[in-house]
């Protein structure tokens, strides 16, 4: 059964494909271009948050929370472009993901404490 989350991914791919078909870029979009452009896109996302205290909406203020949207709608376009020419399903790769990341930090382990999962492991507690 298909929910909210998947047809509105659906939609944005629709989207995406059709502003790039109408642009003839499709022959540009390779796996590898489009994991770069994602690259240079987080980093640019970054770049917003770099020497600020922790990058809290009132730290960014109104105009640079309005150029952060917009690098992660960049990254979010190139994520799904590549997930696209990939045949990847983003929410069944993020349900899949999840089911991995719950057995690596089981809430009861990890409630509370930002450490990596091999962190627990190297100190015997998970």
């Amino acid at each position: 059964m298909k929910n909210d989350a998947d047809s509105d991914l659906a939609r944005l791919r629709a989207i995406i494909r059709t502003f790039v078909d109408e642009r003839d870029w499709d022959q540009f979009h390779t796996p590898k271009n489009l994991a770069s452009a994602l690259t240079v896109e987080a980093a640019e996302l970054l770049e917003h948050f770099q020497w600020l205290k922790d990058g809290r909406p009132e730290e960014l203020g109104e105009a640079k929370l309005l150029e952060v949207r917009h690098e992660m709608a960049d990254v979010l376009v190139y994520l799904v472009r590549l997930a696209d020419k990939l045949d990847v399903d983003l929410f069944a790769a993020v349900e899949e993901k999840m089911v991995l990341n719950r057995a690596k930090y089981p809430a009861e382990q990890v409630r509370g404490d930002a450490r990596k999962y091999h962190e627990y492991k190297d100190r015997g507690e998970a």
